[in-house]
């Protein structure tokens, strides 16, 4: 049961309000003074507190409640606070809501309008106090992931990219073959460098090749290297990738590009570290970790003949899937601020716009276009129409309108997955924004 405590010095007033709200299940608990209060909510656990503005008989100028409520304030910032007085003056009622009141009632009060008004806050604050135990949680994951690993200066808040990023760091410290997979510009290199710092190899080279930034006849000569006179322009021998990387990772980016004759020979070397230069004979010994990604379905080229079966399930050993950004939405916010230049902020509509953005891109758009409003902004303010960003799809509702999986999806991720800030966010009731997670199928986690 929750708890309220009443603080009056009417002894009548408190009876009345105690037998109220045991009606409806609501523990309470009264004192005559100020003093007695802060020593109770110093003690024991209060929900909601329902003050009075004067504690003696003589007085009417509500001064000792202001004090009362500004001491509670002080020392209970989250407490909600409703102010309850004979003597109502609407300038008092005013500053105190904008000081944090939860509401200002005047004596005698409507019971109806009070208890809507205790059931509202007691809900309110209960999700508060989920969303900030969650977010403690997720402070202390991330603080102790922090501690434990080298993230490489990672920007992430979403509990997405944090699952992510660690599988990553716990997978980094053996020698298996690593395969990160996730659409362009998700950050799939950033992933790769983390793994080789936290890897066995860490003091080793880290050398990174894009599988589909060269041409075919090109690759294999990259990868492992070439003796003079093997190709048109080969004037001297070469060491490829594989020599490089020795004793470190190589990350093999856009594997999925990899022609078949190099993956022949790809799949050798994962399974003897050793190979020929590409015109030569004599057979190379390398010690090398492979890390390797792609955005593309390799099931889906393997059913078509266009990547061998074998070379995936040796390459898979172990999976990171990053999520697109539009899946972790908690990230957007802070990876913006992280590519502002000094003396460049977001006001609120860029902020929105942000948000609402289905960013097909992903961080490497966001960069961009965080990059391309700072240039283009007058003064220190980045404005929505700054950032160049077509019409959004909005992420919450207008009055009228039917919140689709994705928006509830993206309220719920936004609040920690407390359904009632969900709500409030997507201008539904609980019971509403629950009646449409089960009629799409959407669990809450």
């Amino acid at each position: 049961m929750p708890t309220i405590l009443v603080i009056d010095d009417n002894p009548s007033v408190a009876t009345a309000l105690e037998t109220l709200f045991s009606l409806h299940d609501i523990d309470t608990v009264s004192v005559t003074s100020p003093e007695a209060g802060l020593a109770l909510l110093a003690r024991d656990p209060i929900d909601l507190v329902v003050q009075d503005m004067n504690f003696h008989a003589d007085t009417t100028s509500g001064e000792e409640g202001v004090e009362l409520f500004a001491r509670i304030r002080a020392a209970h910032p989250d407490l909600p606070v409703i102010l309850l007085t004979a003597w109502t003056h609407l300038e008092s009622a005013v500053d105190l809501v904008k000081a944090g009141a939860a509401d200002y009632l005047a004596k005698p009060w409507d019971d109806r309008k009070l208890l809507a008004t205790v059931n509202n806050l007691l809900e309110l604050s209960q999700a508060e106090q989920e969303l900030s135990r969650h977010r403690q949680g997720e402070r202390r994951r991330r603080a102790a992931l922090e501690r434990e690993f080298d993230l490489r200066g990672i920007v992430y808040a979403d509990p997405a990219s944090e699952a992510a990023l660690a599988l990553a760091c716990q997978v980094a410290r053996s020698e298996l073959p690593v395969l990160i997979t996730g659409p362009n510009g998700a950050g799939k290199e950033k992933f790769a460098d983390i793994i080789h710092a936290n890897s066995p190899v860490r003091g080793g080279p880290f050398i990174a090749l894009n599988c589909g930034a060269l041409p075919g006849d090109l690759i294999e000569a990259e990868l492992f290297g070439a003796e003079a006179g093997a190709y048109t322009g080969a004037n001297k021998p070469r060491e490829g990738k594989f020599e490089a990387a020795d004793g470190g990772t190589l990350f093999l980016d856009e594997i999925g590009t990899l022609p078949l004759a190099g993956q022949v020979k790809l799949l050798r070397v994962l399974e003897t570290g050793r190979f020929e230069r590409l015109g030569g004979n004599r057979e190379r010994t390398v010690k090398v970790r492979v890390v390797s990604a792609t955005n593309a379905d390799l099931p889906a080229l393997i059913a078509a003949g266009q990547f061998r079966e074998d070379l995936f399930y040796r390459l898979n050993a172990i999976e990171v899937r990053i999520p697109p950004l539009a899946q972790r939405s908690a990230d957007i916010l802070p990876l913006a601020r992280h590519f502002l230049p000094p003396g460049k902020q977001l006001d609120g509509d860029a902020e929105r716009a942000l948000l609402a953005h289905p960013w097909p891109g992903n961080v490497r758009e966001l960069r961009n276009a965080i990059q391309r409003a700072s240039l283009l902004a007058r003064g220190g303010n980045i404005g929505a129409a700054d950032l160049g960003l077509p019409a959004a799809r909005a992420a919450t509702t207008n009055a009228g309108d039917e919140p689709d999986r994705t928006a509830i999806e993206a309220a719920l991720a936004r609040a920690g997955g407390v359904v009632a800030q969900a709500a409030a966010d997507l201008g539904l009731s609980r019971q509403a924004l629950y009646r449409r997670m089960e009629r799409l199928g959407i669990e809450r986690d």
